[in-house]
């Protein structure tokens, strides 16, 4: 048994409306709302549980938070019914549910006091969500003194009234107030696939997190923050960052470098000790550093030990452990840019890396394509096409009924559970200067009973009953073929009620598609009045009556493409990109606006297998829609199943697919594209979850933009492990030559520690601040089956690497005598030239093929910021830090013939590119899997 005390004076009890029992718990009578400020569960000698209420001057209840997230957390109908139902909670927490709150600053605060520490909460819970995986603030409708506002999710307060739709996530707990057909999916609280329904009476619960799969409905804010159910089960969940297949190809190549590293480092130990315990090795005085039985024991701890120092030294550049990092801060850097730049927002970044794979697109229509700017420019009642008049023939009693499908739309009622779309502003702008009907038609005498909304269907219903006359009656408005195929009648603008048969309808049919044809998308509206039994039925079924309607008139409304869309269209084709138009409006209209975009050539169509429907595509065999998937270039009246079967049919035959969409019906296919884009900041949030990528402008010229990046991320990848390669091989080669010749090392373990830094740190910066440019968008997309270090980056290292390798070898044993100077100036110029060497050749891998490696060098500050940082160091580091890195001052004569030695890197980095090479494998694409072999070899 479940009661209710107030804890108080006894003599209240009777003012407040409470009943003792036998059982010694108290029933709830609805108080006054201002009195009843908090309430906590108990338990009396019984076992009953007892919910205390608790004055204060707070004017409503701010309970411990737990009772009213616990309602709805655990799903309570007894303890709701205990507090007086949804009325009583709403009366406590000072919420009218029509009109919602007051929404005056003063009354914000106070329950931001009174509940805080959940708003707080909630805040920085999802600032926390922003930050680990890019999600955006997402704008809540609410209802504050009457009128619906857009807030942030930030800004929710308890006791607010939030309206819902198909597509929405509940950004709260809450409690339904009203609404249509109303089920959500709670997969991510439960695990359960099946849709639940919520309703007043059987189940008025909603949980924060859970998202609306049908329906629309108004709920009262119960709880916000982690006191919320989905946010509790949300903060469960770890997020952990999988590695992208580009790093996990790095990981591999500098696994497979290690291993040559190690065994190099092994082998220059070997060599050194040999040499010093034979007594080849002298000191800096010029004598034998080891004489058996002579040289002291500590002695020779501390030659060995200094040698092995040495070769550890060298692990610094011989495992390039930097590789898979590369691709880290140049996804970080490039989606910052992104999002600054073009106002794209990234949620996954394997996609993101992705994109320079792309071969296929799959886009829709409406919104993408086309502007969200509709104009009516014909509209057909009965047979006649009705012209801009001043005094319209048709019968009151069809205009009045077409007034109300088109102010149904707009009436308050409807709005606050669907939005408003583009053409329903078009047509009832049309329908007030063209048809005179008033700007704002009175609905009142209507009241909504049922709201459906299809999206695969593109239809809207709406159940009223007129209660003038006590009737019922069900609007239909949507795609006009859809409509007219569940008319059985038309009404003409006599008046008069005409039966619809097979020539009629197929008349319709030729007027929808001539409409089509000239880029016009084609409306109807439909009425029927229902009987009694047919509303009991609805009643039970949630279904609205869609059969045997009678046709009220059909309007046109002109689509205009996106100016850009048509160069977007070739810059993808030209970048061996195929764009394909994937939509669920007519084939005609499908056709017109393809050909307006450039994505088929006037003369193509059905015939030769570039355009396709849907319910055709979805009834070939497996093996036929792999082959036709390939051609199809337009498919029409194409559902969200189409959609999703052609993207599992691209990516069957070897196709990497990426998906543009901006509706609810596009959600399964962005999520199973290798790439989801969505558009629109105010798309639902069902929609960006299943986005990889989120175009916030709206703009599908962005879409080439997104691009580029994408190309550029793998650009500039490939440089960074080209440079990153070319200090490498030049690093080691140089080391494991001078140990075995002369067995020292040239270069210091704090001089090797000191290129490690300024070239796999700031070096890699640079080449990661490199921009997208129109060339990248001239290649073929990159297959995943592409070597990522190609045969023209082999040429470029190996050219590179030799140069180096040759010069500092040279100063090295000749330095002495071509600059006159002693042994450790010529280690100061070895050290020196080989790090401008690789200054200059930072140069040379802006350009992989390119010989004019400057080119639009001016327009990256950073790059030129960094590149002179780093010789600023190095000057500082030789002339100022000698004793740390063991160097010598230089000269101008000697500073200048450093730099004139690395400089002609630049002339010897162009002619090497004159050296062609072939595409095929080669020796060099072969390495890495010969290395892997073998490193699996020795491991096992």
């Amino acid at each position: 048994m479940v009661g209710t005390k107030e804890t108080s004076s006894p003599e209240s009890e009777g003012k407040n409306g409470l009943m003792a029992s036998s059982s010694s718990a108290f029933f709830y009578r609805k108080p006054e709302p201002p009195s009843i400020t908090g309430f906590h569960r108990t338990h009396d000698e019984s076992h009953n549980i007892v919910i205390e209420l608790q004055r204060s001057g707070s004017g409503f209840s701010a309970a411990d938070g737990s009772i009213l997230s616990s309602i709805v957390r655990e799903k309570d109908l007894t303890l709701l019914a205990t507090l007086g139902g949804l009325e009583g909670i709403a009366d406590s927490l000072k919420t009218h549910l029509r009109d919602g709150i007051g929404g005056s600053s003063q009354d914000i605060s106070r329950r931001k006091e009174t509940f805080g520490i959940s708003v707080r909460a909630t805040a920085d819970f999802w600032q926390k969500r922003k930050l680990e995986k890019g999600c955006e603030d997402f704008p809540v409708v609410v209802i504050r003194s009457g009128r619906k506002r857009q807030v942030s999710i930030f800004d929710i307060v308890v006791g607010d009234v939030i309206c819902l739709k198909m597509g929405d996530q509940v950004p709260a707990d809450g409690l339904f107030v009203e609404g249509y057909s109303l089920r959500v999916d709670e997969f991510s609280m439960t695990g359960e696939s099946d849709h639940v329904e919520v309703n007043k009476d059987q189940n008025p619960f909603l949980l924060s997190g859970t998202k609306v799969a049908k329906g629309c409905a108004k709920m009262l804010v119960v709880s916000v923050g982690l006191n919320t159910g989905g946010l509790l089960m949300s903060s469960i969940a770890v997020d952990s960052r999988e590695e992208t297949p580009l790093e996990t190809r790095l990981n591999k190549l500098a696994s497979s470098l290690g291993f040559i590293g190690l065994s190099s480092v092994l082998m220059v130990l070997v060599i050194l000790l040999v040499r010093y315990f034979t007594g080849h090795t002298k000191n800096e005085i010029g004598t034998i550093e080891f004489v058996p039985g002579k040289t002291k024991a500590v002695h020779v701890i501390n030659d060995v030990l200094g040698i092995v120092a040495s070769v550890v030294s060298i692990l610094v550049v011989a495992i390039p452990e930097e590789l898979p990092l590369a691709v880290g801060y140049i996804l970080a850097y490039s989606t910052d840019r992104t999002k600054g730049d073009h106002q794209t927002m990234v949620r996954n970044l394997p996609a993101f890396e992705a994109l320079s794979c792309i071969t296929t697109i799959c886009t829709d229509l409406t919104g993408i394509l086309t502007l969200n700017e509709m104009k009516v420019t014909k509209c057909l009642i009965g047979k006649e096409c009705i012209e801009a008049r001043g005094h319209s023939p048709i019968a009151p009693n069809v205009l009045q009924l077409l007034f109300q499908g088109i102010g149904l739309t707009k009436s308050s009622t409807v709005q606050q559970f669907l939005t408003v779309t583009t053409s329903d502003d078009a047509i009832h702008s049309w329908a007030v200067l063209k048809l005179n009907m008033e700007m704002n038609i009175n609905t009142r005498d209507f009241s909504v009973l049922d709201l459906e909304a299809s999206c695969p269907e593109k239809k809207i219903g709406v159940l009223v009953k007129n209660q003038s006359y006590e009737t019922f009656h069900a609007h239909w408005k949507g795609d006009a073929e859809i409509i007219l195929s569940s008319c059985s009648h038309y009404q003409d603008t006599t008046g008069n009620i005409v039966v619809l048969d097979d020539q009629e309808k197929e008349r319709f049919h030729q007027i929808i598609e001539d409409m089509a044809a000239n880029s016009h998308q084609s409306i109807a509206f439909a009425h029927k009045q229902i009987s009694q039994d047919e509303y009991e039925n609805e009643v039970t079924n949630h279904d609205i009556p869609n059969s045997g309607l009678v046709l009220l008139g059909i309007f046109g409304l002109k689509l205009l493409c996106s100016p850009s869309v048509k160069e977007v269209v070739e810059i993808c084709q030209q970048a061996g990109i195929s764009v394909k138009l994937i939509t669920g409006g007519n084939a005609s209209l499908a056709k017109a606006i393809s050909v307006e975009c450039g994505i088929i050539p006037p003369n193509e169509g059905v015939n030769d297998g570039s355009m396709v429907k849907g319910v055709e595509f979805r009834n070939y065999t497996d093996k036929e829609r792999l082959v036709k998937v390939d051609r199809a270039r337009v498919m029409s009246r194409s559902g969200y199943v189409d959609k999703l079967l052609a993207v599992n049919c691209l990516k069957e035959i070897g196709h990497v697919v990426a998906v543009i969409g901006n509706s609810l019906n596009d959600a399964p296919s962005l999520h199973e594209a290798n790439v989801g884009i969505s558009l629109g900041i105010q798309a639902p949030i069902l929609l960006k979850e299943s986005s990889d990528i989120i175009i916030l402008d709206n703009n599908f010229a962005s879409v080439a933009q997104v691009l580029r990046w994408g190309r550029c991320i793998y650009d500039n990848i490939q440089k960074h492990t080209q440079f990153s390669l070319t200090v490498y091989a030049s690093a080691l080669a140089i080391n494991i030559v001078a140990a075995i010749s002369v067995g020292k090392m040239p270069l210091t373990p704090a001089q090797l520690l000191w290129v490690d830094l300024t070239m796999n740190t700031l070096a890699s910066f640079a080449l990661a601040a490199e921009e997208p440019n129109t060339e990248l968008m001239k290649k073929r997309p990159v297959s995943r089956s592409d070597p990522l270090i190609t045969n023209i980056m082999w040429r470029n290292i190996i050219g590179q690497a030799s140069y180096q390798i040759t010069v500092v070898l040279a100063l090295m044993f000749k330095g002495k005598s071509i600059f006159g100077v002693h042994e450790k100036a010529v280690d100061t110029l070895v050290f020196n030239t080989f790090v401008l060497c690789h200054v200059f050749n930072l140069f040379n891998t802006r350009k992989l093929e390119e010989k004019n490696v400057f080119k639009g060098i001016l327009k990256n500050k950073l790059f030129i910021g960094l590149a002179c940082m780093i010789v600023i160091l190095q000057v500082i580091l030789v002339e100022f830090l000698n004793k740390f890195a063991r160097t010598e001052k230089l000269n101008w004569e000697q500073w200048a013939a450093c730099i004139v030695i690395a400089a002609v890197s630049w002339p010897f980095g162009c002619l090497i590119k004159y050296i062609p090479v072939p595409d095929a494998d080669t020796i060099f694409n072969l390495l890495p899997r010969i290395l892997r072999r073998g490193l699996m070899t020795t491991r096992s």
